[in-house]
């Protein structure tokens, strides 16, 4: 299975898409329970939601692989990303409903979650750092964005219902704090959709690690709920909803390319 794939654009803007993909290797589907194998808990159809994207200059990178095979949003070493609340890990052995993904006895052990990371982590790791460093190099500074998307009630990480839109700069570590005031004014403009900053979802391990505005990289996390462009029950995409959020996901990548030209020389 190749582990991802990568569109180079032409534009100070790399869009991330770490938990679109939804393969599972045959030797590992075996292993799990029937629910799990339909990999329930991806971010249902973010690249055609951010396809978008490449018209805008863009690069893209997404993987093939499930969550379930290796959460690529995790650190390498396993460690947690909020302490005290309920989360999934590096290899999730929990749905999000709190269900059990695997058999009993079948979970992976050490050896085969670090043949994971072998595998499918650092492939992908690599691959985004590169373009990273491509496009910072070309243009002096560069924006990732993590585009992200979950059910609106997940009783297990969160209560009630989340906030449509969910922007997470690791608390404003990730980003400089001029481009987030623009990228959430887009927000606070609308009145569609409700949102957050720094919610629940402050960013996961890519937002964190990688963004580091001092040094030419901002990073911005929006985890959507997806009930403002699928049927989360049946996971059919709904073309007509996901156009609105598309209008509004655009507006707020243009502030961002707008910021990363503004300090260009």
């Amino acid at each position: 299975m190749i582990p991802y794939t990568l569109h180079r654009g032409t534009a100070p803007l790399l869009v991330s898409l770490p938990h679109n993909g939804s393969a599972i290797p045959d030797d590992m589907a075996a292993r799990m329970k029937r629910r799990a194998r339909g990999s329930v808990d991806t971010d249902w159809h973010v690249a055609e939601l951010y396809d978008f994207a490449r018209e805008m200059g863009a690069s893209v990178i997404k993987p093939f692989a499930s969550r379930f095979v290796v959460d690529l949003n995790r650190p390498a070493d396993g460690h947690l990303l909020y302490p005290g609340q309920n989360e999934t890990g590096l290899v999730p052995t929990l749905l999000f409903d709190g269900r059990e993904i695997y058999r009993p006895g079948a979970e992976p052990d050490a050896a085969e979650i670090a043949d994971r990371v072998e595998r499918w982590w650092k492939p992908y790791h690599q691959a985004l750092a590169g373009e990273l460093a491509r496009l910072k190099s070309e243009f002096g500074h560069v924006v990732l964005w993590e585009g992200h998307s979950i059910r609106s009630e997940v009783p297990m990480l969160f209560e009630g219902r989340l906030k449509d839109l969910n922007l997470g700069t690791a608390d404003g570590a990730s980003c400089s704090p001029g481009l987030q005031a623009r990228v959430a004014a887009v927000l606070e403009r609308q009145e569609d959709y409700s949102f957050a900053v720094n919610g629940r979802f402050k960013g996961g391990y890519i937002t964190r690690h990688y963004g580091r505005p001092a040094e030419g990289v901002d990073a911005i996390q929006l985890e959507l709920a997806q009930l403002n462009y699928m049927d989360e029950d049946s996971f059919e995409y709904l073309p007509k909803k996901a156009a609105q959020v598309q209008v509004l996901i655009g507006d707020m990548l243009r502030v961002c390319l707008q910021g990363v030209r503004a300090l260009t020389p």
